[in-house]
């Protein structure tokens, strides 16, 4: 589980953060993907090693979702702090049913479709053609 405290800018965890998953996309590749991150989506439920890094009082917990060259980030916030999973395609599982549900590396958030599942739509789609688009260059032939 790769999860960096990003309240503040670090510059060595930035570097390994783009290392994992690539720099961010450039402003043209932003607009001909038209759009790299959701909209707030609600939390749901998390796995065990996620329970200390959210609010456990009655407030809701909201993640969203940046798309990256070889992976993603689910950014999530606890009070003030500010934390930002890291997952690379290759270890990027995406369940699709009641609830939009992220996995990596027995890790996982489940995310309430809410209000702005048809907005949301497009990214999850977004996550799954790059998924397939870097499978695609590193399949072994």
């Amino acid at each position: 589980m790769l999860v960096f405290n990003t309240t503040y800018t670090d510059k060595s965890e930035e570097n390994e953060i783009n290392a994992l998953v690539g720099s961010p996309f450039s402003l043209i590749k932003k607009i001909k993907l038209k759009g790299i991150g959701s909209k707030r989506m609600i939390i749901y439920s998390v796995s065990e090693n996620f329970k200390k890094l959210i609010n456990n009082v009655s407030d809701i917990n909201y993640a969203n979702i940046e798309l990256r060259p070889k992976g993603i980030i689910v950014h999530f916030t606890q009070q003030l702090k500010r934390f930002s999973w890291v997952i690379p395609y290759y270890k990027l599982v995406i369940f699709n049913g009641d609830y939009f549900s992220i996995h990596s590396n027995s890790s996982y958030i489940q995310l309430t479709k809410g209000k702005g599942k048809n907005e949301n739509k497009s990214i999850i789609q977004k996550i799954l053609l790059l998924k397939s688009k870097i499978s695609e260059e590193y399949q072994f032939r």
